[in-house]
């Protein structure tokens, strides 16, 4: 190979290794995401030990990820032989462990909608806005059911569930859930806590609450799923750049001048 077809390669390697750090940080935000937002449905899920050890997951990746582009930089410039072997060694155990996180995601998929499903209806029977304890997590489901407009899980009955809901001796019902599309509701509602509605009944029965009818879960399901695709977009994107990364790396190596030895002075 001519020292132009060495530089061109040297140069593209260099270049994939660049784009291999930004997605790497890109992977890394994503695990940090899961693990630090209050402000929307993942807040609710960060009781799941499937999503903390996802986003641990995610974090180490992109680590490692940005760890090894960095180095894939500084080997491919300075053409140096050693560092572009163990880049190529550990850039094909990353993809390895790539793939077999893929894989567990695809067939545990099942198993985190189910834990999803649990962990809503805890919340929901447990809600009660005088706790301190819960508030991070009522606040999320707060914040999905006023703005994806839904009530509930699989439906606003599910409420029903919230003994301190219902207890209440006249119309009480989730602040969050108020179908704006009703007169009697206010724009301007608060959207966290309980809501009561005036009137003399002694009961507090769903039937008369101004509420959306349809539960979240297929709308926040579609929300992960698109969400998800979006990261599992990422990693195929990182997969294939890194797929690249090995073949120019193994390339380089193999056409970077060893040192000469037959200098070293012998004892």
């Amino acid at each position: 190979m001519g020292s132009g077809c060495i530089k061109v390669t040297k140069y593209f390697l260099f270049l994939f290794n660049l784009l291999f750090f930004i997605l790497g940080a890109v992977i890394l935000g994503f695990g940090i995401w899961i693990l630090a937002d209050r402000s929307s449905f993942i807040s609710v899920l960060q009781t799941s030990s499937n999503l903390k050890i996802g986003a641990y997951v995610f974090i180490g990746v992109g680590t490692v990820t940005m760890i090894m582009g960095f180095l894939g930089c500084i080997g491919a410039v300075n053409e140096i032989r050693c560092l572009l072997g163990m880049y190529f060694a550990i850039l094909l155990l990353i993809l390895v462990a790539q793939v077999t996180a893929g894989t567990l995601v695809y067939f545990h998929a099942d198993e985190v909608k189910d834990e999803m499903s649990i962990i809503v209806g805890k919340l929901i029977v447990n809600y009660d806005p005088d706790s301190k304890e819960q508030k991070a997590g009522q606040d999320a489901w707060d914040y999905v059911q006023s703005q994806v407009k839904c009530c509930g899980w699989t439906s606003y009955l599910n409420w029903t569930a919230n003994d301190n809901l219902m207890n209440r001796t006249t119309t009480t019902y989730p602040c969050s859930c108020s179908n704006e599309e009703l007169p009697d509701i206010e724009e301007d509602l608060v959207r966290s806590g309980f809501c009561t509605l005036s009137n003399s009944t002694q009961i507090n029965d769903p039937n008369h609450w101004p509420v959306y009818p349809q539960g979240c879960m297929e709308k926040v399901q579609k929300w992960l799923q698109d969400n998800l695709g979006i990261i599992l977009g990422i990693c195929i994107g990182v997969g294939v750049i890194e797929l690249l990364g090995m073949m120019l790396s193994i390339c380089l190596c193999r056409h970077v001048h060893s040192e000469d030895y037959s200098k070293v002075p012998k004892y």
